[in-house]
């Protein structure tokens, strides 16, 4: 019976739904407070993030006449499941996390799919030329970003020998972070192709309000439309915390607690301190990755859809593959 209410209190609370909800509005409002100031704006105050869901949600949900009603109200559930559903696999406050198995990272890397698959499906079956044209641009960088993204995220598994994210977080500890290691390019790949999977600038061409008025959620209102905001806010808050984990060492902080001499041992005293460092450490590094992706947005201009094809398939792709090339060399030779 504790186990089982245990499991539920992981799920639902912490660090489940609860604590995500509030830990993506709080990255939301991050990244809208940061852009307006580097814009001499003024910006948000910390509430507006919920205040602008329950807005949405008390605001008139209408199902275009020539939609598929079904898949319609479907997709955005679907997608914001899926990265819930991840982010119960990050390791979020202690290394051996209760979640976490042989294969996690594939799991949490096929999920991370599931969001751009569910805005395509919206597009498509709103019956609007313009969500039918953001679709289509979706599905495009999808298969542009997605394999670079992939491979990015799969050098930190090669170095570390594990498909497992406790395990690599593991071997960091044991030796260095992976950033400061022949996978710092891969880092930077992740971050310039995560900000392409959140279809942000310079990669939001799908949306484009000035060109089709939304994309794929053009008519998208009400809680429908809320939902999927959010599942892009929860989104870049797991991706931000997987590049963690993979590159940053998720809550090493290069530190043995257990050979402080403040830190005597007191049992489960102990194990609460270093989990709660451990904690703190991996939200800073989360901000500290929603803020690199925050001075890409302000700093830079849209793409066109074929540019970012071409910069996927000319540079991200073949640097990606090449830092696999370097690993394997290092791996076999050294």
């Amino acid at each position: 019976m504790i186990d089982y209410l245990w499991a539920l209190f992981y799920i639902f609370i912490f660090p489940g739904f609860l604590f995500i909800s509030f830990l993506a509005m709080t990255v939301q409002w991050i990244d809208r407070k940061v852009a307006a100031r580097l814009q001499k704006r003024v910006g948000p105050p910390f509430i507006q993030p919920l205040a602008d869901f329950i807005k949405l949600l008390t605001k008139e949900d209408i199902v275009p006449k020539e939609a598929d009603s079904g898949m319609f109200s479907a997709v955005p559930i679907v997608g914001l499941a899926a990265v819930l559903s991840a982010f119960i696999y990050i390791p979020i406050y202690m290394v051996d996390s209760p979640t976490g198995f042989s294969i996690d990272l594939l799991v949490v890397l096929y999920l991370l799919t599931v969001p751009t698959l569910a805005l395509f499906l919206a597009g498509w079956h709103s019956s609007n030329l313009f969500g039918q044209i953001g679709s289509m641009r979706a599905i495009t960088q999808l298969i542009s970003y997605e394999i670079p993204f992939f491979v990015a995220m799969l050098a930190p598994a090669l170095i570390a020998g594990t498909w497992s994210l406790t395990g690599i977080m593991q071997y960091q500890a044991d030796n260095l972070w992976l950033i400061i290691s022949p996978a710092i390019l891969a880092f930077f790949i992740g971050i310039i192709t995560l900000q392409g999977k959140l279809e942000r600038l310079p990669f939001d061409s799908p949306e484009a309000e000035t060109e089709l008025v939304g994309g794929p959620l053009a008519d998208y209102s009400g809680r429908r439309y809320a939902l999927f905001r959010f599942m892009m806010d929860v989104e870049m808050v797991v991706g931000a915390a997987l590049i963690a984990v993979l590159f940053l060492g998720g809550g090493d902080i290069f530190i043995d607690l257990g050979s402080m001499q403040w830190f005597i041992d007191l049992g489960s005293i102990q194990w609460f301190v270093a989990n709660l460092i451990g904690f703190i450490a991996l939200m800073v590094k989360i901000i500290f990755i929603v803020l690199i992706l925050t001075v890409i947005k302000v700093a830079v201009a849209r793409l066109r859809i074929d540019q970012m094809v071409k910069f996927s398939y000319r540079f991200m792709i073949p640097l990606a593959l090449l830092q696999l090339l370097i690993i394997i060399i290092m791996k076999v030779w050294l």
